[in-house]
């Protein structure tokens, strides 16, 4: 007997006024805008509903035009979290559903991924969130802080997220800053 799919929401958090790449989310990416890109990989990762939360007109008729559900939020959020909050809102979304977050700069997301992050939730339904990680092999990685660093308990829960490198070896990167701890 095959087991029955966890039913979840995608919600990608995407704005025009990125301050390294202003305009990113529209950004063609072989003939398609990366939100639009983002959108399909949710699609693949087979959620229940694909959203895309934005302050910007331009990207929620891109993001109709193909298809796609799209929820004009607030232009003065902090962070996509926050987005994503005003989104579930307008959008009634309870505390009991599934939602998982896809950066709206994500377009190569492995929908597998996506759906490993529904699941996990619905067997740890304590849990508020998940996030997908790996293990980092390369100090190029180590030391890049656009790669997030996690610790995690002895049961793979979450207990930290940095930046920096994990723990932060200062006396050994004083000495040689590319050798690893």
């Amino acid at each position: 007997m095959r087991a029955v799919p966890t039913p979840f929401t995608v919600l990608i958090p995407a704005r025009l006024a990125s301050t390294r790449l202003p305009g990113k989310p529209l950004i063609d990416i072989a003939g398609k805008p990366m939100v639009v890109r983002c959108c399909e990989a949710a699609r693949a990762s087979g959620a229940t509903r694909v959203v895309v939360a934005t302050d910007s007109p331009d990207i929620l008729d891109v993001v109709k035009k193909c298809g796609f559900e799209g929820v004009l939020t607030r232009e003065d959020h902090a962070t996509g979290t926050d987005r994503l909050a005003e989104a579930a809102s307008l959008l009634n979304l309870n505390d009991q559903e599934i939602v998982v977050n896809l950066q709206g700069d994500e377009p190569l997301m492995a929908p597998h991924l996506l759906t490993q992050v529904a699941e996990r939730l619905a067997a740890h339904p304590e849990a508020m969130m998940a996030t997908v990680v790996h293990p980092i092999h390369d100090h190029p990685s180590f030391m890049n802080p656009a790669v997030v660093k996690v610790i995690l308990d002895a049961k793979d829960n979450a207990i930290g997220f940095s930046r920096a490198p994990i723990p932060w070896p200062r006396d050994a990167f004083a000495q040689d800053p590319q050798a690893w701890p």
